[in-house]
């Protein structure tokens, strides 16, 4: 036997005893007889004392629990500045216009962007046969039917904001000027495809028809 059990003493000098408080055994038991109890007294982050809306409460004067909107406040996922701008409309029709002048920088800008978003769906020259579109994505319509050569401006921001049939909205992946710079790309695009050789600058012709004057 060891000299833990033929020496009470031994018992109570050691670390086990010492760590129960010198109780030893008895110490033990009494803290387990204890846990329970201290159960009861845990409260967890997910319980934690609150009022629900709704709820009556004593401590506001008007009895609810939930607080009245502050005046003035916005509502999450509200649009604030210019509507033309941000949303496409004007006077809640679809704009037939660009909020601001179209120049070769705005048209640069929306090529490099069409490029990232829209190519591949849509391919570079917006006919819808884009690389995932060969990998069995549903095909979009191209951009040089009809319907969408005479569809306004606003009508390609207000897609490219909300989404349409399988294409998802960008609206919090594309700042509204880039919105709107891809669309001004998509019209360069269009005019692109559709053009005739009266369309092209005379200085141009030349380089086209090799002939002066064409």
């Amino acid at each position: 036997m060891s000299a833990f059990f033929r020496n009470p003493r031994a018992a109570r000098r050691s670390p086990w005893a010492v760590g129960l408080g010198g109780k030893g055994l008895g110490g033990l038991a009494t803290a387990l007889a204890l846990l329970p109890l201290s159960a009861g007294c845990r409260q967890d982050m997910h319980d934690q004392p609150k009022l629900q809306p709704y709820e009556a409460s004593a401590f506001f004067e008007d009895g609810r629990a939930v607080r009245p909107r502050v005046p003035g406040t916005v509502r999450r996922g509200a649009v604030i500045g210019d509507d033309h701008l941000t949303t496409g409309r004007v006077d809640g029709e679809l704009a037939t216009t660009f909020p601001f002048e179209v120049t070769a920088g705005v048209l640069a800008r929306g090529q490099e962007q069409f490029g990232v978003y829209c190519s591949p769906c849509h391919d570079h020259a917006g006919t819808g046969q884009g690389m995932i579109v060969q990998r069995g994505l549903k095909q979009p319509s191209s951009f040089h039917v009809e319907r969408l050569r005479e569809a306004a401006p606003g009508y390609f921001f207000d897609v490219i904001t909300n989404g349409f049939g399988a294409m998802y909205d960008y609206s919090d992946r594309i700042a509204p000027e880039d919105r709107w710079a891809i669309v001004a790309y998509v019209r360069a695009l269009q005019l692109s495809q559709n053009a005739t050789l009266e369309d092209v600058p005379a200085a141009q012709r030349v380089a086209l028809t090799g002939e002066a004057g064409q």
